[in-house]
């Protein structure tokens, strides 16, 4: 059936292309895997959302995608526990993969999400998480187009180096800015995406004067 006799079709166009944005961050062609992890994080984040949070970003996803996001989906029982394990661990499952592999993939998807939102709406999300839930979905093994001036953070921090992660955090998120305004849109380096990737850096460190979690 042609586009122009099928009502879901542009439905089905964007779903498409919003996967294979995910495909490309995943470095992968299993369309099978993608759906799959992008099905675990969309869950894994509305589960630890309230019902109100969790409605206003329903909105941003494509018809297809939304009723993905909400499958399943128990208003009275959300936000669930915010702690790291409880994230990792449902996130390994649902997606079938190891706690291992969990924070590699779930800042892949962040990323490849944050360029299909409008700019800031997948920010402002992150941002009402603890840090620690921050910095699971921003990843501490992310290998897409800035990988070579982002840097690797730790899941935890130690209260007394606290205060060095922050300084460290601030200098790497000037740096990326920097080698971003010499970079290009066609490597991935140019302003605007050094911007986006700044801003998550700080927004893990809870630096950005948002909740703070």
């Amino acid at each position: 059936m042609s586009e122009r006799h099928d009502p879901l079709a542009p439905a089905m166009h964007t779903a498409h292309t919003w996967l294979r944005a995910v495909a490309e961050s995943l470095g992968t062609d299993d369309r099978f895997f993608v759906h799959r992890v992008t099905r675990a994080w969309l869950h894994c984040v509305r589960d630890r959302l309230g019902v109100h949070a969790a409605a206003r970003f329903s909105a941003q996803l494509p018809e297809l995608l939304r009723g993905v996001y909400f499958e399943g989906w128990t208003p009275a029982r959300v936000p669930v526990a915010h702690d790291v394990e409880s994230f990792v661990r449902q996130f390994a499952r649902a997606a079938g993969v190891s706690p291992d592999e969990a924070s590699a993939l779930t800042g892949a998807v962040t990323d490849a999400l944050a360029q299909l939102f409008s700019p800031g709406q997948l920010d402002h999300v992150l941002a009402v998480l603890p840090v620690e839930l921050r910095r699971v979905l921003l990843g501490s093994d992310y290998t897409g187009p800035l990988a070579a001036v982002l840097p690797v953070m730790s899941i935890g921090t130690e209260p007394d180096e606290t205060l060095e992660s922050r300084v460290t955090t601030l200098t790497e998120a000037v740096t990326v800015l920097a080698r971003g305004m010499a970079g290009s849109p066609a490597d991935g380096t140019d302003p605007a995406t050094a911007a986006q990737h700044a801003y998550r850096m700080l927004l893990a460190e809870g630096l950005t004067g948002a909740n703070r979690g």
